[in-house]
């Protein structure tokens, strides 16, 4: 490797192991680690931010869909909507925990999937703690199980998981592919998962007679903050829908899709824009925007490209080793690190390295060689490694630090043990049946 390579690496490993230490907020790190990559001149600026045909720069798709599906989020959560549903599910569940929880955790894992997880446990976490403090319980097993429900949700979907929309952007994978393949292995684990909390931890957990009627109590109607925007927002989320299970047949990327939304729901939403788009998590926008073009650098100096060649050679080409491989590894380092800078660096790397692991490359374009049939396996094999891995501990995913900050700032901090012992071998568990179907689905 060249003297760059070397400073490339630096860089990005010394921002790596500072996020994971949780010491210096992720933004900033990603932020200041860009910066000097280009400072240094590891990176050129037009390619940082545009890209070429080589090395991609900031990767747009992903930011325009962030921001459009946050703006649709942030206009349609002062209606209530999201306080309701939480309510009328403890109501469903009258008032007794393990139903209550298997109705936020199935709340959870539906919105995760059709928005995002992160925003949906943004806005579910606030109101499980009010409920259970109500029930006079310990919030935290109940907090962490929504965690898991937002994580296994969210793979479902292009949108359900940062990871997924840096995957179906970096190898063009359509909404309704996501459903196809992910779609099925997710409806078993959650049903494994629903099942776990019924017959283990159904056992654990009962409450007195008054604090159920407590809940009962709740009015879920006071939630409504604003019904005729309500229906609007309605209205605009299903047509963003609908576009993002039609968009491959409307030759529309997803982030058109969520900006088209955003757009049609600010102009429906009487109030002016201002507020809308100050609630955008830019944070989170510009955290990406620093680790696309970290990224980036790598790409530029040959780093990624070496990386690339080690792992097809420690699988020696084959294909089934290196989906498996990708499988688990993918879920060990997203439990140790976040996945999403883990992600985004494994996206790059099979882009790098596509012409390689195809036989028959000769003539085809870049777009063609990343969705070869003989490379979807090791993309699916990242989706579901990355996403589900985000559950082993509590700084694998983004959705599991806001969870924490949440309870944290109520009184009820979630322990790194207490998390990893719920997290860890539920995780292992769906790993060993996401390897089997994965095998079945792709080289039986």
């Amino acid at each position: 490797m060249t003297t760059a390579a070397w400073l490339a690496t630096g860089i990005f490993v010394a921002v790596y192991a500072l996020i994971a230490s949780e010491k210096v907020d992720k933004t900033k790190l990603a932020l200041a680690g860009a910066a000097l990559m280009i400072l240094l001149g590891l990176i050129d600026q037009r390619t940082a931010f545009h890209g070429t045909r080589e090395v991609e720069g900031i990767d747009w798709n992903t930011i325009f869909l962030l921001m459009g599906m946050m703006i649709i989020v942030n206009v349609t959560r002062r209606t209530g909507l999201f306080e309701w549903v939480a309510i009328k599910t403890a109501k469903l569940g009258r008032g007794r925990p393990i139903p209550i929880l298997l109705g936020m955790t199935l709340s959870t894992a539906v919105l995760s999937a059709l928005l995002d997880n992160v925003t949906t446990v943004l806005l579910i976490a606030p109101t499980v703690i009010v409920i259970y403090e109500a029930l006079e319980l310990d919030p935290v097993p109940f907090l962490i199980f929504v965690i898991l429900a937002s994580n296994i949700g969210g793979t479902a979907t292009l949108v359900g998981d940062p990871p997924n929309i840096i995957i179906a952007s970096a190898a063009g994978i359509t909404f309704m592919e996501f459903i196809y393949v992910n779609g099925p292995i997710i409806l078993v684990l959650f049903l494994i998962f629903t099942g776990f909390i019924w017959l283990v931890m159904g056992k654990r957990f009962s409450v007195a007679e008054e604090q159920r009627l407590r809940v009962m109590q709740f009015d879920e109607s006071r939630a409504l903050t604003d019904i005729a925007l309500l229906k609007r927002c309605l209205f605009v989320i299903g047509l963003v829908l609908v576009g993002f299970v039609a968009h491959g047949a409307l030759h529309l990327e997803p982030a058109t899709i969520a900006l088209a939304g955003a757009a049609l729901i600010m102009l429906l939403h009487p109030d002016g824009p201002r507020e809308t788009l100050e609630e955008i998590e830019w944070p989170t926008i510009f955290f990406f925007i620093g680790l696309f073009i970290m990224v980036g650098g790598l790409v530029k100096v040959g780093v990624v490209a070496t990386l690339g060649h080690g792992m097809i050679g420690v699988t020696q080409g084959n294909m089934l080793a290196l989906t498996m491989v990708m499988l688990w590894f993918s879920a060990i380092a997203s439990g140790l690190i976040d996945n999403i800078p883990f992600v985004a660096t494994m996206a790059a790397l099979l882009r790098v390295v596509a012409g390689d692991l195809v036989p028959d490359a000769a003539g085809q374009t870049a777009a063609e060689l990343v969705r070869h049939d003989a490379i979807m396996p090791v993309w699916w094999a990242l989706s579901l490694g990355a996403c589900l891995g985000g559950n082993i501990t509590l700084i694998g995913a983004s959705a599991n630090v806001v969870v924490a900050g949440i309870a944290s700032r109520s009184g009820h901090p979630i322990g790194f043990g207490r998390f990893l012992k719920y997290g860890l071998p539920m995780t292992l568990g769906f790993l060993v049946l996401c390897t089997a179907y994965l095998w079945l689905r792709f080289f039986w």
